[in-house]
């Protein structure tokens, strides 16, 4: 696939997760965070593809993908891909709290990963 292929596809999927997102918090589904993670996940790796390299980051972490392609993150920002990135669903993975049942985590409990700089490239890893 072409780079601007794969930037429509992470886009369009995007939009259509958002409608569904959009919908389940319409009726009072809590279910609706796990798709705003798909939905801000998709759009992370559409504008990884566009602006760092066709080869995206097969991840998860809203903030590791944010990083890898580059981008200045407020405090605010990092913080709300973080509260975000709680809601990721695992496959296969037993949990004791289903993921309808999460609430968004207490910021002041949450731990942030500091940022070094990579010698070798110059860019920030976690």
């Amino acid at each position: 696939m072409e780079r601007d292929e794969i930037v429509r596809y992470w886009l369009e999927s995007s939009e259509d997760d958002y409608q569904v997102m959009q919908s389940l918090f319409d009726n009072g589904i809590m279910l609706g965070l796990v798709l705003s993670h798909l939905v801000i996940e998709k759009l992370l790796k559409a504008y990884y593809v566009k602006c760092v390299d066709i080869n995206y980051p097969r991840i998860h972490n809203l903030v590791e993908i944010a990083v890898k392609a580059n981008l200045e993150l407020s405090e605010a920002q990092e913080g709300t891909l973080v509260d975000l990135t709680t809601f990721n669903l695992r496959p296969g993975i037993p949990t004791t709290r289903t993921a309808s049942k999460r609430r968004p985590p207490d910021r002041s409990r949450r731990r942030r990963l500091p940022r070094q700089r990579n010698s070798g490239n110059g860019s920030w890893k976690r």
